[in-house]
């Protein structure tokens, strides 16, 4: 449905934001941009709408070329940050503005507007305002404004940056379940990991106007491919190290002082022999505390210990460097002082030394 071919964008002259972008998304599909701010993700959203013009490259939207077309042009649903809604209109006709705008009958408005207010709940909000609005029926305004005008394409840039935590939770699960059901392929801009996961279909993280891994969910969050994509995807441990042997499923690498057997990555694209120097990342709810040594621990000692609600986290310095190491806050408690480390040699990550 979209495809972006070799795009470069320049905000400064021979200054690339974008350069050599290629993005393709399929029909009915929901893909997430995710990434650091200053990444490029709303720079590729803003372009692919029509508000940047880019340097070189093509877009096209279901095999018709849009590189140089007006916004209004488009057939393009958009859902800013801020919501953009008219504040002297009425729900009613800030959803209707996009379809006036088309030249639509006034009986078909009055139809599509109630069909779009049922979709998104707010039967009864068509005679308010804005202002009388909460920011959760602000942000649903928006989307029955988008989606009302039956787009090709949906572009939301970070839609629930404005809401609070529990209501961002909620929302993204409407956003998701109103996309399935419409059918309507959508570009989703976030910097939010948990969001992005929970919301897509495929999920792209770029870093740096480039797009450093693109893949399912489940596939960005287990399997990173590079060490700002574990670091951006939670993996907050991380060592150095040396392969010492290695076969086609296992290798054996150094850990403090000893040598631990881990699976090898399966990926072509990871080049390792022995001898290699290595980054090995893992998630901090992976190890255990224990108060004896074991195959795989490393001894530490905690230096801080903080309750966080569901789990307890424990800062731990060891021969590998400072962890940071969360255990449910059922399990056993520890204290300040010499611990052991017990880590899962199946949930360590090993990527190339950069």
């Amino acid at each position: 449905m979209l495809k972006i071919n070799n795009l470069r964008i320049e905000y400064q002259k021979g200054i690339p934001t974008l350069d050599q972008y290629d993005l393709t998304v399929e029909d009915g599909e929901l893909v997430s941009l995710l990434g650091p701010s200053g990444c490029g993700k709303t720079t590729t959203l803003r372009t692919v709408a029509g508000f940047i013009e880019p340097v070189a490259g093509e877009i096209t939207l279901n095999n018709t070329d849009i590189t140089y077309l007006t916004p209004n042009k488009r057939n393009i649903g958009l859902v800013f940050q801020s919501y953009a809604l008219f504040p002297h209109m009425t729900v009613f006709q800030n959803i209707a503005f996009g379809l006036k705008m088309r030249g639509i009958n006034k009986n078909e408005i009055n139809k599509r507007v109630d069909n779009a207010l049922q979709m998104v709940d707010l039967e009864a909000f068509g005679d308010r305002r804005p202002a009388q609005l909460s920011g959760g029926q602000q942000q649903r305004v928006a989307l029955a404004r988008a989606v009302v005008i039956e787009p090709q394409l949906l572009l939301l840039d970070e839609p629930l940056s404005n809401l609070d935590a529990k209501l961002r939770v909620s929302m993204r699960t409407e956003i998701r379940r109103l996309q399935q059901r419409l059918g309507v392929t959508t570009l989703y801009v976030t910097h939010d990991q948990e969001e992005a996961l929970a919301i897509s279909d495929r999920v792209v993280v770029m870093n740096h106007g480039v797009i450093t891994q693109s893949g399912p969910p489940e596939e960005i969050y287990n399997i990173p491919k590079s060490g700002f994509v574990a670091d951006f995807m939670g993996f907050d441990n991380h060592f150095q190290s040396t392969i010492q042997n290695i076969d086609d499923q296992f290798m054996d690498i150094t850990v403090a002082d000893q040598i631990m057997r881990v699976p090898k990555p399966q990926s072509r694209e990871q080049q390792l022999n022995s001898n290699t120097p290595i980054d090995i990342y893992f998630r901090s709810s992976t190890p255990e505390l224990t108060n004896n040594s074991s195959e795989h621990s490393i001894p530490g000692n905690i230096i801080l210990h903080t309750f966080q609600g569901d789990h307890v986290e424990y800062i731990v310095e060891t021969d590998i460097g400072e962890l940071i190491i969360r255990m449910s806050q059922h399990s056993q408690r520890f204290g300040n002082g010499p611990t052991f480390v017990n880590l899962d040699p199946q949930s360590l990550i090993v990527l190339p030394n950069n």
